[in-house]
């Protein structure tokens, strides 16, 4: 029988604050290619997380974001200057929380709760504190104190190392699969936040529990 769940850790980006958020003032800048530039900026931006950690050439979380903006426009053909660039660099200090997402922590303060993100502390402090949420959570993780990316199993160890808890009873939280599809081989308990009822990879692995929102997790906590 698997033990209780004494902590929760959640991802960042994509589970509790919306990264396709930038899509609004990317369309402002460059009328009819803000969908476009918001989806590849992403994709590149998490792309290069795992290269850089397979390579073992560590950049941090605001460089490789920046980097993935400057591949995007210049795939998109987009020219991008420097003002433009960091406009949308600062968007990421303030990206809104998804709707359901303080409610559903109100529901669950009974518990630690933790953010382990791949985003730096100087990304995710103005973040969190933008949404006021400050209070919701104990620790902010994140993997720049390693140098490696997730889903690398030091950095799952690393929040459960500082949380002293057994990682079986750490429930980790992710809206992307290969985060839980990494944490869940690490033995995190996890619980996948599929808000796009995407299909799930063929990696081995199953999660707790699947909901749409972050409503769920209180309920599939039960």
């Amino acid at each position: 029988m698997a033990p209780r769940v004494r902590a929760l850790v959640f991802d960042a980006y994509g589970t509790l604050f919306d990264p396709f958020a930038v899509k609004t003032r990317a369309e402002e800048l460059f009328p009819g290619n803000g969908a476009a530039l918001s989806q590849l900026w992403r994709t590149k931006q998490l792309e290069y997380s795992w290269l850089r950690t397979l390579m073992g050439r560590y950049e941090n979380f605001w460089k490789l974001t920046e980097d993935a903006l400057v591949f995007a426009c210049r795939a998109l053909r987009l020219s991008c200057d420097e003002h433009q660039r960091k406009q949308l660099m600062q968007v990421y200090l303030t990206l809104p929380a998804f709707p359901e997402v303080k409610p559903a922590l109100e529901k669950l303060a009974s518990l630690p709760l933790s953010i382990l993100s791949n985003g730096t502390p100087e990304m995710l402090s103005p973040l969190v504190a933008a949404n006021n949420m400050t209070y919701f959570f104990q620790h902010i993780f994140s993997v720049d104190a390693l140098q490696l990316y997730k889903p690398r199993p030091e950095v799952y160890q690393h929040a459960a190392t500082s949380l002293g808890i057994h990682k079986e009873a750490i429930g980790f939280v992710s809206s992307n699969y290969w985060d839980i599809a990494g944490a869940t081989s690490f033995g995190f308990r996890t619980y996948w936040l599929n808000r796009n009822s995407a299909v799930a990879d063929e990696l081995g692995v199953t999660p707790a529990a699947v909901f749409v929102n972050l409503a769920g997790l209180s309920r599939a906590l039960t």
